[in-house]
């Protein structure tokens, strides 16, 4: 095997890749574009499933770090209608498989388990080419490069490593979501802070629907899921706080008052997330030294399983090139043929996470779609 391991990306799949390749001691070298692990916020909560992300948590043997992350009582859900009618009211009674943490405590004790020096920091990736069969160059902002004999791309929805494999390009899949938090929110907003409840809250409706979480403490994160053609965004100037939160309001206008706090009220600017997908069922032939996992090998429309989708495709390719050190090409085989379905697999059902922010939403979706199907209105 050439070695070490060239991981593009210190995501949470690229991240499991190293450290279950390290516990079979298979070396890896992650480059990451940021300059450091807290360049940036991680995002809110991630509900991690006990079929795909735990296990992939058991082979990287951090079960134990993973439960003292948890956030006890976080898989509480509420369906509300537009107005504020409970249609469903779920408490999180400890028996669930999709405990509650926080992402970027999650992406901590995957780096404190890596070797010191593993992650290459401040390395954003600016082309790839393949240099002969097997051989790949990746070239950095900077003007560095490395060639490698086994090139793994991790690294999310506008992957430079994926050109090498495929000429597929994400899409805009018709929906954004306008993204804001609450804090103090038991104080400062008690009738919003009462709506959400302890755990989760959706609210649904044709082409618009708000989300909201409670994390830590007596903070709301909110979600305002729009489906409205991109044009439609490019229309309100984000810049202008006060404007673009009145703009978006307005799309829930009529519905309960302690349903429209949870745009109005916002503490934090509206920030706009459009969503993406690549081609449903993508996938590539076989390139000699390279491959790719996660959004980079399959960025799906919300169908709740993304973060946890990427962390196991992490873990199954190290098992894959753990069991066939001397031979790259059926590891990577061996993985690609069980990815490839496993990743489809999801996408032929609404609903579930925001790809790209949380995997929150996919229980309460899946209840909504429950509810649906039931004729409750």
């Amino acid at each position: 095997m050439h070695m070490p391991v060239t991981i593009i990306g210190a995501g949470l799949g690229g991240l499991t890749l190293a450290r279950v390749l390290h516990l079979h001691g298979i070396p890896a070298a992650v480059y990451e574009a940021e300059s450091s692990p807290t360049e940036r916020t991680q995002g809110g909560l991630l509900d991690i499933h006990d079929y795909n992300g735990q296990r992939a948590l058991q082979a990287a043997g951090l079960m134990d770090e993973f439960h003292a992350i948890v956030l006890e009582g976080r898989q509480a859900m509420r369906v509300l209608d537009q107005d504020g009618t409970v249609l469903l009211d779920k408490a999180d009674d400890g028996t669930g498989g999709r405990p509650e943490v926080y992402r970027g405590e999650l992406r901590r004790i995957l780096l404190d388990s890596l070797p010191a020096g593993t992650v290459r920091w401040g390395h954003k990736v600016s082309s790839t080419r393949t240099i002969s069969p097997g051989r790949h160059e990746v070239t950095f902002a900077d003007g560095g490069a490395v060639v490698t004999g086994l090139l793994v791309g991790a690294d999310g929805a506008w992957s430079r490593v994926r050109p090498l494999l495929s000429a597929a390009t994400p899409e805009y899949v018709g929906t954004s979501y306008v993204e804001t938090y609450l804090y103090h929110a038991d104080s400062r907003h008690p009738a919003a802070a009462k709506a959400v409840g302890g755990g989760m809250l959706m609210v649904p409706a044709p082409g618009r629907e708000i989300f909201a979480h409670r994390e830590s403490g007596d903070t709301l994160h909110t979600y305002v899921a729009l489906s409205r053609p991109q044009d439609w965004f490019a229309g309100i100037d984000f810049t202008d706080a006060a404007a673009a939160t009145a703009r978006i309001a307005a799309e829930f206008d009529g519905w309960a008052p302690e349903l429209t706090a949870l745009i109005t009220d916002g503490d934090t600017a509206p920030v706009l997330r459009p969503q993406y997908a690549l081609p449903a069922g993508h996938r590539w032939d076989r390139v000699p030294g390279v491959t790719l996992l996660g959004d980079a090998a399959h960025l799906a429309p919300p169908n709740g399983e993304g973060a946890n989708l990427a962390m196991y495709d992490g873990s199954e390719l190290a098992k894959a090139l753990a069991a066939h050190p001397d031979d790259v090409e059926t590891a990577l085989t061996e993985y690609e043929v069980a990815m490839f379905p496993r990743s489809a697999e999801p996408a032929t059902f609404e609903g579930g996470e925001i790809p790209g922010i949380d995997s929150e939403h996919n229980t309460a979706r899946a209840l909504i779609n429950m509810i649906t199907e039931q004729g409750v209105q």
